[in-house]
C-alpha cells in the first residue's frame, strides 16, 4: 500500500514507545514489526532502512525511513496535522518544548542508564543529578496537567515512556521518586490514564525483567 506505515521497534525501548504514543494520539493505522535480537542479528530491513545507526526506532511511511525518535514524533506531527497536535502552534512555545525534549534524551536517558550499567560509587553521583532532572522538570511542569497544556504534548511523549523503566532505576540505584519527585509520579500516573500511552508503555515489572537479563548479559552482578 503506497501510504502503509511501518514501526520498526524493539518492545521495552523507550524511544520506540515515544513514536507509538504519537501513532495512537493521531489514530494512525501501522504495522509493528518487531527487532527479535538487536545485539547479534539485526534484521535485514532496520539495516537497510537505518544504514547509519542501525538503531530502532525507525518509521517508515510511504516506503521511506524516518529514524530518531523525536524526529519521528515530529514528523508524525506534520503529517497528521488535522487532528491531536503535539506541538505547540506558537514558535517560541514549541522550541521550548524541543529543548526539554532534548534534555530528557540528555539527563533522564543518559543518567538513568548508569544505574544498570555501572556499579556502586557512580551511583551516588548520578543519583543526584538524576533526582535534580526531575526537579527541574517538575519546575517546568508547574500547575498544569501536562507538560503539554491540559492535552498531552511533545513533552510528555519525551519523558513518560522512562516512566517504564523506573522500577530498575528505583532498585538499582537505590531511589524514591515518589518521596522525591511527588509531582512527577503524579504527573506519570495521569498520563497513564491515557488509553494512548498505557497501551503503548509495558509494565514495569517487565521492563525490570528484562533489565536483570540484559546485566546479566553484560557481565553486571
Amino acid at each position: 500500500m503506497a501510504d502503509e506505515v511501518v514501526l520498526l521497534d524493539f518492545w521495552p525501548s523507550p524511544f520506540g514507545m515515544r513514536v507509538r504514543i504519537a501513532l495512537a494520539e493521531k489514530g494512525v493505522k501501522y504495522k509493528y514489526k518487531e527487532e527479535e535480537d538487536l545485539v547479534r542479528n539485526k534484521s535485514p530491513l532496520l539495516l537497510q532502512m537505518n544504514p547509519v545507526h542501525k538503531k530502532i526506532p525507525v518509521l517508515i511511511h510511504k516506503g521511506k525511513p524516518v529514524c530518531e525518535s523525536l524526529i519521528a514524533v515530529q514528523y508524525i506531527d506534520e503529517v497528521w496535522n488535522d487532528r491531536s497536535p503535539l506541538l505547540p502552534s506558537d514558535p517560541y512555545q514549541r522550541a521550548q518544548a524541543r529543548f526539554w525534549a532534548d534534555f530528557v534524551d540528555k539527563k533522564i536517558y543518559e543518567i538513568g542508564r548508569i544505574f544498570y550499567t555501572k556499579k556502586g560509587e557512580e551511583h551516588e553521583a548520578a543519583k543526584k543529578e538524576f533526582i535534580d532532572a526531575l526537579k527541574l522538570l517538575e519546575e517546568q511542569l508547574g500547575d498544569k496537567t501536562y507538560f503539554g497544556g491540559d492535552k498531552l504534548g511533545f513533552v510528555d511523549i519525551a519523558l513518560v515512556p522512562f516512566y517504564s523503566w523506573f522500577k530498575a532505576y528505583e532498585t538499582f540505584g537505590n531511589l524514591n521518586t515518589e518521596r522525591d519527585c511527588p509531582k512527577f509520579t503524579a504527573w506519570a500516573k495521569r498520563c497513564l490514564k491515557i488509553e494512548s500511552v498505557s497501551k503503548s508503555l509495558p509494565d514495569q515489572q517487565k521492563v525490570y525483567d528484562f533489565i536483570v537479563e540484559l546485566r546479566k548479559y553484560l557481565g553486571i552482578v
